[in-house]
């Protein structure tokens, strides 16, 4: 009989796998929420639609889930054979009448979890390939698809906010951010912190760097590119413009 609780007996992997299936049934009520007119409308991500947002997070359900696949068989299933085509299949889904997108989300959804579910503990540490060509175990894709579904359901642009992600989601976030600004080396002089912690990220050697303030909320959305509103810059303590975030992903 096929399990009908997940295998894994790791309890940070579970809290993690709850937290990602929380973000999906956040992102689930924001996109329910919207009638099939609205998702013709603008998302927060310049030229796509929610049509787009709405596909991305499907198909990125279905492309997660090949890699539990592979970690499960060690069969090789890449996420997508190449960007273009992950790129083309946006697209395409975006075209899609309203109800089969609603359905491409919601299937794929609980594919996704009935994936991770029946994933025994060992599996869990076999190594799998991202998009990017990163060579991670299966257990990243849990951050992987939670990064997601959180930060899109905010993309929508249909009321939630980067208030409503939840703070070990924030904080990871931002860990994840500012870690691939230092690894391209676009965090030069800029320093990253958030109000009423001794946080700090960024270029935090540099002599006189230009420092971004905020709320752990409006901080990440700062980072992630989603605008400035939340957080203020500072330079020699001196106000300042806040300057437009380093490239993310």
């Amino acid at each position: 009989m096929v399990a009908r609780h997940d295998l894994t007996t790791d309890p940070g992997l579970q809290a993690q796998l709850l937290q990602a299936r929380r973000g999906t049934a956040f992102f689930a009520r924001k996109l329910n929420e919207l009638t099939d007119a609205r998702l013709d409308g603008d998302s927060l991500l310049p030229g796509w639609s929610r049509r787009h947002i709405a596909a991305h997070i499907g198909y990125n359900a279905r492309a997660i889930a090949r890699l539990i696949e592979w970690a499960a068989t060690g069969v090789e299933t890449p996420m997508y054979p190449s960007v273009a085509v992950r790129d083309e299949e946006i697209e395409f889904g975006a075209t899609l009448s309203p109800i089969a997108l609603r359905n491409l989300f919601d299937h794929s959804a609980v594919h996704l979890s009935v994936e991770w579910r029946d994933l025994p503990d060992d599996a869990w540490h076999h190594t799998v390939r991202t998009i990017q060509g990163r060579d991670v175990p299966a257990s990243e894709t849990v951050w992987m698809r939670s990064r997601e579904v959180w930060v899109h359901a905010v993309d929508l642009d249909n009321g939630a906010t980067f208030a409503d992600i939840p703070e070990p989601v924030l904080k990871r976030l931002l860990n994840d951010i500012t870690g691939a600004w230092h690894t391209r080396g676009t965090d030069a002089g800029l320093v990253v912190k958030v109000a009423g912690t001794d946080s700090s990220f960024g270029d935090t050697d540099a002599a006189d760097p230009t420092v971004v303030t905020g709320a752990l909320a409006g901080v990440v959305r700062w980072a992630a590119g989603r605008g400035a509103d939340g957080v203020e810059a500072s330079k020699s303590s001196v106000s300042t413009m806040v300057p437009v975030a380093p490239k993310w992903i």
